[in-house]
């Protein structure tokens, strides 16, 4: 099955204002352009804005993060250029609250707890390895992790990156015997349909960057039956 990309028209939008501009992102979107050729998401909203505002001349967006294409929920944008080198600042350091929630196949150890690895990206592979100790070309990755609900087969965890490693979550969760619905890279048994894993960024909490209130960001879960299983 083919998964569905937004589309100017179907562009889910969950916080705007004339700094920022936060959507809904599909697993079939890409935050940066690859070697596939799709339209990547920052166009898709240069696209939206250009079209709601009838906009004559090139729409400003900044890409202040990204999420994996297989991963769902919520990314943010930057419509000034003062806005985004503000929250490339938030995103840098750790002033910005990020919170993700993962089915995986394994219950961790404990009911809550904090992981810390060394992650060593193999570029090739696409892919990062979690280590117990650090060496050449690792860095420091660390988690804070909580088990909310025992599902029919899987597991709801909710997860808060204390830092923003490549594949971070995936390989952390992974390490110990976690592996995230649909993950064939990181160890899942099999796909999911649309090629999406379980992973979902829930929530993000910050300071707006120029108006200096507090701004909370939640996104919907997917629409699926097990993501309808973590409801409630």
């Amino acid at each position: 099955m083919e998964r569905e990309r937004s589309s100017p028209e179907t562009l889910r939008v969950l916080y705007e204002d004339n700094h920022l501009i936060a959507v809904w992102k599909r697993a079939g979107d890409i935050v940066q352009g690859d070697k596939t050729g799709d339209t990547p998401l920052p166009e898709v909203v240069k696209a939206y804005l250009k079209m709601k505002y009838d906009k004559p001349g090139a729409v400003f967006l900044g890409v202040v993060h990204r999420l994996d294409r297989p991963t769902t929920g919520i990314v943010v944008f930057a419509r000034t250029s003062k806005a985004l080198s503000r929250m490339n600042a938030l995103f840098a350091g750790s002033d910005i609250s990020k919170t993700y929630w993962a089915v995986t196949s394994g219950a961790p150890p404990q009911a809550e707890g904090k992981l810390e690895h060394w992650l060593f990206r193999n570029t090739k592979q696409n892919k990062s390895y979690a280590y117990e100790a650090d060496g050449p070309g690792r860095k420091h990755a660390r988690l804070t992790y909580r088990h909310l609900k025992a599902l029919e087969r899987y597991h709801l965890l909710e997860i808060r990156l204390e830092t923003g490693r490549h594949h971070q979550i995936r390989a952390q969760l992974a390490a110990i015997g976690c592996i995230i619905k649909g993950d064939l890279k990181y160890g899942a048994a099999r796909s999911n349909p649309d090629g999406s894993i379980h992973l979902h960024a829930r929530e993000l909490e910050f300071t707006h960057p120029v108006r200096k209130e507090p701004v909370r960001i939640l996104a919907p879960l997917p629409d699926d039956p097990v993501w309808d299983a973590c409801k409630g």
